[in-house]
């Protein structure tokens, strides 16, 4: 269960130790855009309002970032990410596929400074942060597809 329709709705998740990014998009629409941020506690993510998010919008497949290392390597944050990923796809029945992460916060509070530079952002707006670097993860597998891999099989 690796392949996304190509028609279809996707979400993003940027997974972090106390937030989690959500983003959605498609092929055919016009990218990516960031959509929520939701808290982590005690190591779990609040599955009510992923639960909800995926009522509403019907996702036909899910993209996680792979925060590896800079030099492709492993981390504690990865792990996390790849449990996740594993949980997704067993609570949603969804294909589920993990894409490079590496830098998409950076260029996320890039993007974020230079709209606050223009106007169109406040400071107060920082906490999206999370869900604008999952939207920038999203616009990478949408780009290029056959970059991002399937999880092992458990």
């Amino acid at each position: 269960m690796s392949t996304i329709r190509a028609d279809g709705t996707v979400f993003g998740f940027d997974v972090g130790a106390r937030r989690i990014g959500i983003a959605v998009g498609s092929r055919f629409g016009h990218g990516a855009r960031a959509l929520a941020v939701i808290d982590v506690h005690d190591g779990q993510p609040d599955w009510h309002a992923i639960d909800r998010l995926r009522q509403e919008w019907k996702p036909d497949g899910i993209i996680v970032g792979d925060p590896m290392t800079l030099d492709g390597g492993d981390q504690p944050i990865r792990r996390r990410a790849h449990r996740f990923a594993r949980e997704l796809r067993a609570r949603y029945r969804l294909p589920v596929l993990l894409m490079d992460e590496r830098s998409s916060s950076v260029e996320a509070a890039q993007r974020f400074a230079e709209q606050r530079a223009e106007g169109r952002r406040r400071r107060r707006d920082a906490a999206a942060l999370d869900a604008m670097a999952a939207a920038i993860i999203l616009e990478r597998w949408l780009a290029a597809p056959d970059d991002a891999f399937a999880l092992p099989a458990d």
